[in-house]
């Protein structure tokens, strides 16, 4: 039996993803009680028809009991000798990105009041999710994403066409916005030169042909991509050893354009050839 739990703070996607693995095929049920969890497969074991339950997904806010938030670790412990399979999906975003989301939608953040504005909200909802986040399997940063480009994401690295395999994403970004805080690996490819500076290739990025053969004719750029590559060549087959289902490898530049870009696609179809599950996504592109 596979269990999803989708936790994170308030505004950072979470009824989009249980939206998408609810099409995906799952049993799925928003903002249960932790404590619940328990109860809710107690009866599989013996009872056939309860097909339904092979696949649940559930969503865990900080609505529920505090207890029964920090014994979350515990009680998902407890369910793997029940022969549930369980991972944690948290998904996040920067602050002032939620706080624009909850005004663009004039939503109620659930732990504001009159005594609570929604900077302090957003601050007790991390303190209380705190339990969560730290035993996350896959922590997912929204704060660029759309709701489509969420529901890929979720859709090609938490329920992927083929079935135990590791989900490998080369992500391009720009450091002037941060780096993205679900990358597992960061890889600073800033040294390289810069088609920036050149005027005529200022309007491309690096997927277009221009931007292409002028960072192929740069031998620093061979050079930077052949150590990434035998970088990962090695320690990638160490994650799915140990039964890793994903691995984010962030690829950054000053403005996420060029360098970046050209990078992260060539990776991505070097990488493809071992990995079914490879994808790229351009965070600033995007």
């Amino acid at each position: 039996m596979r269990l999803i739990v989708i936790s994170g703070r308030s505004g950072s996607g979470k009824s989009t993803a249980l939206n998408m693995l609810e099409d995906a095929g799952f049993t799925c049920i928003d903002n249960l009680p932790a404590g619940l969890l328990p109860g809710l497969f107690e009866q599989t074991s013996s009872n056939s028809d309860n097909l339904w339950l092979n696949k649940i997904a559930v969503g865990i806010d900080a609505r529920g009991l505090t207890r029964d938030l920090n014994r979350l670790p515990e009680i998902l412990e407890t369910l793997k000798t029940c022969g549930v399979h369980p991972e944690v999906v948290y998904l996040d975003a920067i602050s002032d990105v939620l706080i624009q989301r909850f005004s663009e939608t004039r939503r109620k953040h659930p732990l504001s009041s009159r005594q609570i504005d929604i900077k302090e909200a957003i601050a007790l909802e991390t303190e209380l999710l705190d339990p969560v986040a730290s035993i996350a399997n896959r922590r997912i940063d929204t704060s660029n994403m759309t709701i489509h480009q969420l529901r890929d994401v979720i859709k090609q690295q938490i329920v992927p066409d083929t079935e135990g395999d590791m989900a490998v994403l080369f992500e391009s970004f720009a450091f002037k916005r941060g780096v993205p805080i679900d990358a597992d690996f960061v890889f600073d490819v800033r040294c390289l030169p810069n088609p920036y500076w050149n005027h005529e290739l200022r309007p491309f990025n690096g997927k277009d042909q221009p931007v292409i053969e002028f960072l192929e004719s740069e031998p620093d750029v061979a050079d930077m991509l052949s150590d990434i590559s035998d970088f990962l060549f090695r320690w990638l087959p160490k994650f799915q050893a140990n039964n890793r289902s994903y691995v984010t490898i962030a690829i950054g530049c000053t403005g996420g354009q060029h360098r970046s870009v050209y990078i992260s696609n060539r990776l991505e179809k070097h990488f493809s050839q071992q990995y079914s599950n490879t994808q790229t996504r351009h965070r600033e592109l995007n």
